[in-house]
């Protein structure tokens, strides 16, 4: 009798085309995930109205409920991968919220720990959840990692975003204040520096003290109106300075300034090396974004997704 004709093995073969097929035609039901209960939609709701001052419209509303939806998603897989069982910060959270509930008394870390799992304190902990997101993202992302950039979609990206990295001019000034008591001085005080000549430095104990400062060195424009207004910055532009020439007097929000050029770094394009950096984590960041996006696509087919 050859092997193929023994009847216990028709049965063992058999056995496992019916299991198979069972699990086919009649597989184990998916996961529901969702939908929202009515309570958890209104504290988004107000987390937004907190946030931004007004109710979310209708768009805003639905992309709420959908992150939230994946972030139950993602969450039940990190519970199905039993991350929260090995997992340090979940575990000392955990913890906490055990001496925090004063059951803590008589039992070891060990203890507790298992105590808290079978309470599930781990389903309702924000930290909880926000750690073990995180963790099966990143698991996710070792599984379909996102594409490194390549050196033409950085030189793409980069001739694209030209102007955004432009290289504003710089300005580097050494100015005198002038409160408003002392407004009406200012005219006698620029016909003295002038006669005599003086430069920044010796003019400098003609002016009033000044919080910020006398000198700021390599400004840009947005940077100068931090310190003294948009007003100030128009007047400066306005009156074309020149290195190594007095401007002014000048208004600003405080008060009159009267103000030596040092030094003018003119404006330029930036160069590809300069962003080259900055330029790799945008892309990196996006095509993680992408590949995560994906990923979840992939996992909402385990999972049935309630809206």
């Amino acid at each position: 009798m050859t092997l193929f004709n023994r009847p216990w093995l028709h049965f063992v073969v058999l056995g496992i085309v019916f299991f198979t097929l069972k699990g086919v035609i009649f597989p184990e039901p998916k996961t529901v995930i969702g939908p929202l209960h009515e309570s958890r939609i209104a504290a988004l709701q107000q987390q937004w109205f907190t946030r931004f001052g007004r109710k979310p419209s209708a768009v805003q509303k639905q992309k709420m409920i959908t992150d939230e939806l994946e972030r139950d998603l993602l969450f039940q897989h990190a519970l199905d991968l039993e991350f929260h069982r090995r997992d340090k910060i979940v575990y000392d959270q955990l913890i906490r919220n055990m001496h925090f509930l004063n059951m803590a008394e008589g039992k070891n870390n060990k203890e507790l720990f298992q105590q808290a799992l079978e309470m599930q304190l781990h389903l309702g902990d924000e930290v909880v959840k926000r750690r073990l997101i995180g963790r099966v993202q990143e698991h996710l992302l070792k599984e379909n990692p996102p594409t490194a950039p390549t050196e033409a979609q950085l030189r793409a990206a980069f001739s694209e975003r030209k102007e955004q990295f432009r290289r504003p001019a710089r300005l580097s000034i050494t100015q005198l204040f002038f409160n408003q008591n002392r407004e009406a001085e200012l005219d006698a005080i620029v016909a003295t520096i002038q006669q005599q000549n003086f430069d920044a430095k010796t003019a400098r104990h003609l002016s009033s003290p000044f919080m910020s400062g006398y000198e700021f060195h390599r400004q840009t424009p947005e940077q100068l109106a931090r310190h003294f207004g948009a007003q100030f910055v128009a007047e400066l532009v306005k009156a074309g300075p020149a290195k190594g020439q007095w401007v002014g007097p000048i208004r600003s929000i405080y008060g009159l300034h009267y103000v030596w050029i040092n030094a003018i770094e003119p404006g330029r394009e930036a160069q590809f090396t300069e962003v080259e950096l900055q330029l790799r984590r945008d892309l990196e960041a996006k095509a993680r974004t992408q590949a995560l996006h994906y990923n979840v696509a992939l996992l909402r087919n385990e999972y049935e997704v309630r809206l």
